[in-house]
């Protein structure tokens, strides 16, 4: 494409660029600096949920200007916005969790608002943290614009005592404080290093298991998701980034010709063969929504059940994102799932390549350290199991990922909290036996709301030593840096009367990830009785605003937790109009 040469016919900047009618507009575009060839050519959204709010995000600004010489490079015009982005390591543990989920619809509507108010051609999204990666391949999916994806990169581990450190052993610690195993000094030495630099947790925690996933689905350049945040060769990936969506925009490819039902399989076979997060099993049917497929958990679980668990990473293993991208990182990983006919190869990627012809071109083999042969893997099924039975009919998901086989069946009987806090103080004073299965209820996406994340009462759990003495079930998340037998998603939730709204302290409990079933001992009269005499949902101090819109938008767990209808109903296509 020669510079100011684009046709702009059927591209959705000609709206503010064209004609002398777009005078106006076009006196804004000189505002700012751009010239007639500038304005000529397609305009390029560059995203990032850049914010001050937290390491995950701070180098996302940087990076954004390295994405931007990559489009003029290639002769597009970038124009750079920021989202909004909510941080889980900060909101952890009260009652800003609950702003997290939501913050992933927010994301995804804030960059549609933004493409479509001021019609710009193709984006490029960069994020750093959680739910900011999900929210900005959803909205590539939903606006249907030729897309690049490109991860902030992680943070490097910390050193304490010769060995690497991460803001799980953080968390842990805090569990250690309270049992009195470790002093104020030691906590406060182990704050102060685990963190060294910019960038997303470390582990392959929720962060890491969407940056694969934005590979293996192919909205990211293969390898981009790998080098840690601080590297100034990430900046190499940006300005290929943005020559890579110029491409896209040339050929006409779009972020749906991208995101298939076969790619959707490939994200969530990457996702159990590193030992991912559960919250992929939210993510992945989410982006699906957008695009009009149906790939609901049930889907995501199917895949989970039959793909081994080869990638030795964090919190099941020892590794974090820095190993497994000197060890050749998401590609790799990839051509070993080849190897066992686990990949669809005619997906299309970022590149305007398949990933089959991706594949063709990496050197790289499995070191059989981080990265073990898919012949001899770690486990022969994946790291993350769906559960279904009388407790959970719409589903639930637990990650097993460095836990032995007999871990990985446990029956006890229930102590049922009503919210997180209630279950924190508890473990937090020991008000527990081994043997039981905690519950705690009421922190679905509607119930909680928000869907809250449970990573302060699990990690208090381990570092009391009790990680695998006692299993927890809930409506709501785990962080992907939980361990332990902790079982999320409990669907469907207890504010819409579902099952585990309706447990009683003692009722015996049955979590079998081998045959992938949760229930409870409790026959189907006996549920139905209880349904009957049931009080109705929790009330909950959220009765305006955004987390009370949330809460009266948001639908199931199993379907992604979304709060539109998706392109099955959609009338246009943003980019036609």
């Amino acid at each position: 494409m020669l510079k100011g040469k684009a046709d702009k016919t059927n591209l959705p900047s000609r709206h503010v660029t064209e004609g002398p009618s777009r005078a106006p507009h076009r006196s804004y575009f000189y505002a700012m600096g751009l010239d007639e060839d500038d304005i000529a050519q397609p305009f390029v959204g560059v995203a990032t949920c850049w914010n001050e709010a937290a390491p995950c995000n701070i180098s996302l600004n940087r990076q954004a200007q390295a994405v931007k010489l990559g489009v003029k490079a290639a002769n597009g015009t970038p124009r750079e916005f920021t989202t909004i982005t909510v941080t889980d390591g900060i909101a952890m543990g009260h009652e800003g969790m609950r702003s997290s989920l939501a913050s992933r619809e927010a994301i995804a509507d804030t960059v549609e608002l933004t493409m479509r108010g001021h019609c710009y051609d193709a984006l490029v999204g960069l994020a750093g943290c959680d739910k900011s990666l999900p929210g900005m391949m959803m909205a590539m999916v939903r606006l249907n614009v030729p897309s690049v994806f490109i991860y902030g990169g992680s943070i490097l581990p910390g050193r304490l005592n010769g060995k690497d450190v991460t803001v799980q052993d953080v968390f842990e610690a805090v569990g250690q404080h309270q049992a009195g195993n470790m002093s104020d000094a030691e906590l406060e030495v182990l704050e102060r290093v685990a963190c060294p630099s910019a960038g997303a947790c470390g582990g392959q925690f929720t962060a890491n298991t969407m940056a694969c996933v934005s590979e293996a689905i192919g909205l990211a350049l293969m390898n981009s998701s790998g080098a840690p945040a601080p590297y100034e060769s990430r900046d190499q990936y940006g300005e290929a980034s943005g020559e890579a969506v110029m491409n896209l925009l040339e050929m006409n490819i779009r972020a749906r010709d991208v995101v298939t039902r076969k790619s959707l399989e490939n994200a969530a076979r990457v996702v159990a063969c590193t030992g991912g997060s559960t919250n992929a099993g939210l993510h992945l049917p989410a982006i699906a929504h957008e695009a009009g497929i149906d790939f609901d958990l049930f889907d995501v679980c199917d895949i989970f059940r039959d793909t081994p668990y080869f990638v030795d990473l964090k919190p099941g293993g020892q590794y974090v994102a820095k190993d497994l991208y000197e060890a050749g990182g998401v590609p790799v990983v990839m051509k070993e799932l080849r190897k066992a006919g686990l990949i669809h190869e005619d997906c299309m990627t970022a590149s305007g390549r398949t990933m089959g012809e991706e594949l063709d071109m990496i050197k790289g083999e499995a070191d059989g350290k981080v990265i073990y042969s898919v012949d001899a893997p770690i486990t022969k099924t994946g790291g993350v199991v769906g559960l279904k039975g009388n407790l959970a009919p719409e589903g639930a998901i637990v990650k097993v990922a460095g836990m032995d086989e007999e871990q990985q069946v446990f029956t006890g009987p229930a102590r049922v909290f009503e919210c997180e806090e209630d279950a924190f103080e508890a473990v937090k004073a020991r008000q527990y036996e081994e043997g039981e299965v905690l519950v705690i209820r009421n922190e679905g996406p509607s119930g909680g709301p928000g869907m809250r994340e449970m990573l302060a009462t699990t990690a208090a759990l381990s570092g009391q030593g009790m990680g695998k003495k006692v299993a927890l079930i809930t409506d709501g998340r785990f962080s992907g840096a939980t361990r332990g037998f902790c079982v999320g998603h409990v669907g469907p939730e207890a504010a819409h009367c579902g099952p585990i709204g309706l447990l009683q302290n003692g009722d015996v409990i049955t979590i079998n990830a081998i045959t992938g079933e949760l229930m409870v001992d409790l026959s189907d009269e006996e549920l139905a009785k209880r349904k009957e005499s049931w009080k109705g949902a929790k009330p909950t101090i959220y009765a305006s605003g955004a987390l009370w819109k949330y809460a009266q938008l948001v639908g199931s767990t199993r379907l992604g937790a979304v709060t539109h209808p998706g392109a099955r109903d959609e009338k246009h296509v943003y980019m036609d109009l």
